[in-house]
């Protein structure tokens, strides 16, 4: 029988106890900033996969492995540990496909939050102000005031406008329930023009986040990927000029 939501932890995981740990949240979202930030540091610190969430609310299809396999769309957890610090990261496939998955999601990833002693919750996501930044800023918000002086101190900017119209998803609802079970929550948000993967963005929150977590990860090859991005931009930006030329030398 098909489960609204299933958690299944693996044998490497099993009878462990974590002090204190932190959980940072990378799931899809807008311009892709979280779920790169997240994997990218799962890359680079070697974090180990520990748990696979799969849901009746995630989009009804499968994925095709390289070697033609298909699996059910999940969401996963990695565990990092060092002498100082041990955190869960929250990654996958997709958020819900509803309203409603949203909340039982949500309330499932708090659930696992509270299980394994999570004391402070960093969930990640893009701000789309629907044109192309060329220094990128990390804007945030807390679920309680007293963590604000911290954040700010990293470099996150705190707008009373910013973001419009409030955050939507994982990232928003995780700072909105983790209130309630006394869990500390900061949203990181970078900014992106919201139409293209943006290694720009991910780059400037993993800087913040890096700085808050105490944890050193290179940047290189996110700054790497950043930098192709931006010359794919540029070609598309001079493909476009050139056509644009073309048309009014045809028409004059």
């Amino acid at each position: 029988m098909i489960e609204d939501i299933s958690v299944t932890f693996l044998d490497n995981y099993k009878d462990r106890t974590l002090v204190s740990p932190i959980m940072v949240e990378g799931l899809p979202g807008i311009g892709q900033v979280g779920k790169l930030v997240a994997e990218y540091m799962i890359h680079m610190l070697g974090a180990k996969k520990v748990a696979e969430i799969h849901s009746i609310y995630f989009p009804p299809h499968v994925i095709i492995e390289e070697n033609g396999v298909a699996r059910l769309v999940r969401n996963e957890l990695y565990l990092f540990e060092s002498d100082h610090r041990q955190i869960v990261f929250l990654v996958g496939d997709y958020q819900s496909t509803s309203n409603e998955g949203h909340y039982l999601l949500t309330d499932c990833y708090l659930d696992i939050a509270a299980e394994l002693g999570v004391g402070r919750i960093y969930t990640l996501g893009g701000f789309g102000v629907g044109h192309l930044v060329e220094t990128p800023r990390v804007l945030g918000a807390v679920n309680r005031d007293g963590l604000r002086p911290e954040i700010e101190a990293a470099g996150v900017v705190f707008e009373r406008d910013e973001p419009g119209g409030g955050i939507v998803g994982t990232a928003g609802l995780m700072l909105g329930l983790s209130a309630s079970r006394n869990i500390d929550a900061v949203c990181l948000m970078g900014e992106t023009s919201g139409y293209l993967v943006d290694p720009r963005s991910a780059a400037s929150v993993l800087s913040i986040l890096s700085t808050l977590l105490n944890v050193t990860v290179d940047p290189t090859q996110l700054n790497a990927r950043a930098a192709e991005m931006e010359r794919v931009i540029e070609g598309l930006i001079e493909g476009e000029r050139m056509q644009h030329d073309e048309e009014l030398s045809y028409i004059g």
